[in-house]
């Protein structure tokens, strides 16, 4: 390319409830942005070639909701695989936007996207080993190991892991397939359904953060035993309840019990982080994936 900078990709995050469509260049620099609903794929994929067509991406990155195919080995890749929305079970997500614009598509899920866009642009750039958890309607995990955005047999489900109840609390799971996992007990829904009203509504209640917190540095420990970040990212809507991040911090390191001594470690108001980038951070991480898949 005789000006890569200036070079226009495609980033799409795509969302259970709506698609948001960006062009931007591969420094970050946003341009142009538009929002639809999620609808049938025969409907809104076409409306989303076009949109980009018009706009004369050279390639485009999309970060996808799950469960999706992000093996490239795998016959599945690119497509979206069990989910509940009417018309996308099993759909050629990816194929069918390469067969429309003619172009290179990166293809992930939507939080590796929004991981791989505060590694590239934002809280964690320049880290090999991040954890990004998104807390809010789910919780949805992205993780990036050695610089390489974690898949396996699927991709990450961390926010299905299972943690502990508190004695006493009692309150009905909201995942309908785990009595006790994360999302189950600390994602926006479990915790209307808990206290009777949205996160946003209780930011006074300390017994509602105290609870939360305790769920979240669970997690958070088995995440810093199992993957040893260099930094956990946390994002989503309950997580704009900023009293979250010194109850989760200290319950971490008890949790932890001195058990690692390391300089991330040391100092938790920067290894346990908010999301940075303006909430960006899946658009720019979706920039990142189209200029990879431009590059290969």
């Amino acid at each position: 390319m005789s000006d890569e900078k200036n070079v226009r990709l495609g980033a799409l995050e795509a969302g259970g409830t709506k698609m948001v469509l960006a062009v931007g260049h591969a420094d970050g620099t946003l341009l142009e942005r538009e929002e639809i609903p999620t609808t049938a794929p025969e409907d809104v994929v076409p409306r989303m070639v076009a949109w980009f067509a018009e706009r004369e991406v050279a390639a485009l990155g999309v970060g996808a909701f799950g469960p999706t195919g992000v093996n490239p080995r795998s016959e599945s890749f690119g497509r979206v695989l069990d989910t509940p929305k009417p018309g996308w079970r099993g759909y050629d997500f990816r194929g069918e936007l390469m067969r429309g614009l003619g172009v290179p598509v990166g293809y992930d899920t939507d939080v590796n996207a929004a991981c791989l866009g505060e590694v590239t642009f934002g809280a964690a750039r320049g880290l090999d080993v991040v954890v990004y958890l998104t807390v809010g309607t789910g919780v949805g995990a992205g993780v990036m190991i050695d610089g390489h955005l974690l898949h396996g047999m699927l991709h990450p489900e961390a926010g299905h892991l299972l943690v502990t109840r508190r004695p006493g609390d009692d309150a009905p799971s909201t995942c309908p397939f785990h009595d006790s996992c994360l999302e189950g007990l600390a994602a926006g829904p479990a915790i209307q359904a808990h206290w009777g009203a949205p996160a946003a509504e209780l930011a006074d209640r300390a017994e509602v953060w105290d609870l939360e917190s305790d769920y979240l540095a669970q997690a958070l420990t088995s995440y810093v035993m199992c993957y040893s970040p260099q930094r956990i990212i946390l994002g989503g809507g309950v997580m704009k309840q900023e009293q979250l991040f010194p109850l989760v911090r200290e319950k971490l390191a008890a949790n932890i019990a001195g058990y690692l001594n390391t300089p991330e470690l040391a100092d938790l108001d920067s290894y346990v982080v908010p999301a940075s980038l303006g909430g960006d951070q899946g658009i720019l991480g979706s920039i990142e994936l189209a200029r990879r898949a431009l590059e290969a």
